[in-house]
């Protein structure tokens, strides 16, 4: 059984697959959440549900030079090319993915990460040390869930490689209360506290990823996550 599909199932499983028309909403952005050209990167339901999640999530675009990613990169493929994507685990969370978890890094990669843990993680939080690494197929998505208290603590945040992607988060006991995160490339995004524990949370395939109204088309993505440790 892969890591993340572990931690997963370990505490609480659920897919469901959220229908929906197509938003077009008048949203504000949530805390750093915008643009260079103000456009919000984190749409919602509701204004009273963006204020409510907005010191919890969090967009930082560009957070990463084109330089930093490339370094990435180089550092993960020659292990991520000895693995194959799973496709055959239709009852799982995650579709046409491959993974992996690093320990070590170069000093340059090093650097970036220590850069991703000052601004996503209180200082003094007791983080996991292995980096997850996911890597999405073109074709791949992960369906909506919610992760496992044993092995995630209150705080998440990733690295987006390669593709533009969209974020759903649906809260558990009410799926009209929704947010969608725009997560452009070489953007950080993190999640903290309510939006990590009582919301689900997916990265939409490639047909039917959209934000606000507009197509995001999905390339191959690469997900490098930092987490706390459970408290």
């Amino acid at each position: 059984m892969t890591l993340l599909v572990n931690a997963i199932k370990t505490k609480y499983y659920k897919v469901a697959f959220h229908t929906r028309s197509v938003r077009h909403l008048n949203s504000v952005a949530v805390g750093d959440s915008k643009s260079e050209g103000d456009a919000p990167l984190v749409i919602g339901s509701s204004r009273a549900l963006l204020q409510k999640l907005g010191t919890q999530v969090e967009v930082r675009p560009a957070f990463i030079t084109e330089e930093e990613e490339g370094a990435l990169l180089l550092e993960l493929e020659a292990g991520l090319k000895k693995k194959r994507y799973e496709f055959d685990h239709w009852d799982d969370a995650i579709h046409g993915f491959r993974e992996t978890e690093r320990l070590t890094w170069s000093e340059g990669c090093q650097a970036i990460l220590t850069r991703v843990r000052s601004v996503a993680f209180a200082s003094g939080s007791s983080l996991l040390g292995p980096v997850h690494v996911l890597d999405l197929d073109k074709s791949g998505y992960i369906k909506p869930h919610i992760d496992s208290v044993k092995f995630c603590g209150s705080t998440i945040s990733g690295l987006s490689l390669l593709s533009d992607s969209v974020m759903r988060l649906v809260k558990e006991d009410s799926q009209n209360e929704w947010l969608d995160l725009l997560l452009p490339r070489r953007s950080l995004y993190i999640l903290r506290d309510q939006a990590r524990y009582d919301f689900t949370h997916e990265i939409l395939k490639d047909e039917v990823s959209t934000f606000n109204g507009h197509r995001v088309p999905r390339q191959r993505r690469i997900s490098v996550i930092c987490r706390s440790l459970p408290s």
